[in-house]
């Protein structure tokens, strides 16, 4: 095994086998960390995210306020502001996560006081400007370096808005409700795609009263929230790393448990199914408007076909892209993606880097500009893995590593902390050697 804590070999196995029970998904115990430190009385959740990244969202409601108290088993006991922050004497660090960033500044925008906003070294080259230009029609003072952060936010009472968003971006959505829950009228946010609705099913678990159209989201303010008791469901983001390793192996046999299944980010359970994969979903139920459900996958004899990836889909599925294309070559048809440009200013240029980690693993692959082309029916080899610190890229590549020849080393493997701190461990637990 490498000494290097940052890297971790990969060696290839002969099935992917068993059962698992997720870490808390990401995006939902974002918001229902925002949420509870903003609602009145103490919120308790269980199976909370192990990511770094929901850790500075906790670590940022704190510094404006809140009390979070951290429990066995995953439990996290939250303690709100009653919808009155208190403006920090330092920056609220938000570590590597867009998601802290952008949606936190929504809620901090129409409060009274000074708050500025730092991230690590890859997010600040991420762009910010997509929600300066909603608040700041709001009436919302903002202060970016280039468009990125650090990000300064001079509070001051706003003004609703009907908004429609350029790019799709959930972030950007949720960032304009979290302003308008405290703003007198009614805010609408427009989208052409309709983005993930983990915010308004929260809003409205946590109380708050909201809109919805086909291609809309209104709220009226102010409104407060109270607090809540809630199991996080699995991953479904994390959760795809293990579904495309299971279905590149013929005769694998999966099941997940307790995993979320909300419509606008399950859609990679259509994709597999239309590449041949076996799917089915049992004990589905509804829990804080969430679904919840257990998986069970298996990988057809003849292997995977071929499907594209384009338009509405690329958005809903632009976290599972990386992994979609990194197990594109075992297909028979190869994988085409296109209409993901959005890949290129994530926590890294993912296009870039899955071309370049898929060639050194000897693969044919065409990049373009908004996406990539990878041929089906070729086999790959273990190579050293460039995951630019990027924390799914390293996780796609250690599946696409298990059918390779020969061991894979993942270079900067301890960026799936990001999101996923057990990824490896339950990889080893489902991987047959």
């Amino acid at each position: 095994m490498p000494t290097d804590p940052q890297e971790r070999l990969i060696r290839p196995a002969r099935n992917v086998y068993g059962s698992l029970r997720l870490p808390g998904d990401k995006s939902i115990s974002h918001r229902y960390g925002m949420l509870a430190a903003f609602a009145e009385g103490t919120s308790r959740f269980t199976n909370f995210s192990t990511g770094a990244d929901c850790a500075s969202t906790l670590s940022c409601m704190k510094a404006i306020g809140a009390t979070i108290n951290s429990i066995s088993d995953g439990a996290v006991e939250i303690t709100g502001v009653s919808g009155r922050v208190t403006p920090s004497n330092q920056p609220l660090d938000c570590g590597n996560s867009g998601s802290s960033m952008r949606m936190i500044s929504g809620l901090l925008a129409p409060q009274m006081g000074r708050f500025t906003l730092i991230g690590d070294a890859s997010l600040s080259r991420r762009p910010m400007d997509r929600i300066r230009k909603p608040l700041e029609a709001m009436g919302a003072s903002l202060t970016l370096t280039d468009g990125h952060a650090p990000l300064t936010i001079h509070g001051n009472p706003l003004q609703p808005i009907c908004y429609t968003t350029p790019v799709p971006s959930a972030q950007v959505k949720t960032c304009v409700l979290l302003a308008g829950l405290q703003t007198t009228g009614t805010t609408t946010v427009r989208e052409a795609v309709r983005t993930r609705d983990h915010s308004e099913l929260a809003l409205r678990a946590f109380g708050a009263t909201l809109t919805r159209t086909l291609d809309s989201v209104s709220i009226s303010g102010p409104q407060s929230l109270h607090a809540i008791s809630a199991a996080v469901p699995g991953d479904i983001s994390s959760a795809a790393f293990f579904l495309c390793a299971a279905a590149i192996f013929p005769g694998s046999g999966l099941v997940l448990d307790s995993l979320g299944l909300n419509p606008t980010r399950a859609t990679l359970l259509d994709v597999l199914t239309a590449l041949g994969a076996r799917i089915a979903v049992l004990n589905l139920e509804e829990k804080n408007a969430e679904l919840v459900g257990t998986v069970q996958i298996s990988a057809p004899p003849e292997g995977l076909g071929s499907t594209e990836v384009s338009g509405a889909l690329a958005a809903q599925l632009i976290d599972e892209l990386p992994v979609l294309a990194a197990i594109a070559p075992y297909t028979s048809g190869g994988i085409r993606i296109r209409d993901a440009r959005e890949l290129r200013v994530k926590e890294s240029d993912r296009i870039a880097l899955v071309v370049k980690n898929l060639c050194a693993m000897g693969a044919e692959v065409a990049e373009f500009e908004d996406g990539l082309d990878v041929p089906g029916g070729q086999t790959l080899h273990g190579a050293a893995i460039d995951s630019g610190g990027d924390h799914r890229i390293a996780m796609a590549f250690s599946v696409a590593a298990l059918r390779a020849q020969g061991e894979t080393l993942i270079q900067g493997a301890e960026s799936a902390a990001i999101s996923f701190p057990e990824f490896f461990d339950l990889l080893d637990l489902v991987a047959e050697r």
